[in-house]
């Protein structure tokens, strides 16, 4: 019995370490868009910022993809930014280039990714939301797992769009 409580507490401990980025300052992500453009997200202070996840051979993220352009689209004199990271092999690159000339917004390869303060992404689609204080208001990799729709970015995403960033001193 002992060792159960134990191996449960664990765990508990280890989910909370995993859900500890959320509501925290978002890590430092730098990336290198397919363009060859320079994307950080110190630049895009002040932006409600998505960061996605995706692959080529992800049906839920093919799903999702739509629905960040379209918001994206409505949003972006408002200050929304998004930046999908592709994880598909680099022999892949072809069909990734393909897949995000339909987007407007800017697509990297994991490959030309550095932010290790998101922990390794493991499942797709993984989706990141920081705030325009930096804040990281929604942590897709500690456990909330959620296919973005529509109607979905709209209600969780609209008060933090809606919002003013704090001044800066």
């Amino acid at each position: 019995m002992r060792c159960c409580t134990l191996l449960l507490l664990l765990l508990l401990c280890g989910a909370a370490q995993a859900r500890g980025l959320e509501n925290r300052a978002a890590p430092a992500l730098h990336a290198t868009t397919l363009d060859g453009s320079s994307y950080s997200l110190a630049a895009h202070r002040g932006e409600l910022v998505i960061v996605n996840f995706w692959a080529s051979w992800c049906a839920p993220c093919q799903e999702e993809l739509p629905a960040f352009e379209a918001y994206y689209r409505a949003h972006r004199d408002e200050g929304l930014s998004v930046l999908a990271i592709n994880t598909d092999d680099p022999e892949q690159l072809d069909k990734v280039r393909h897949i995000a000339a339909q987007y407007s917004f800017p697509t990297a390869l994991i490959a030309q990714l550095q932010a290790p303060g998101y922990g390794r992404i493991w499942r797709l689609p993984i989706s990141f939301v920081i705030d325009r204080d930096g804040v990281l208001r929604f942590d897709g990799g500690a456990g909330q797992r959620k296919l973005w729709d529509l109607p979905s970015l709209e209600q969780e995403l609209r008060p933090l769009l809606q919002a003013t960033a704090a001044p800066t001193r």
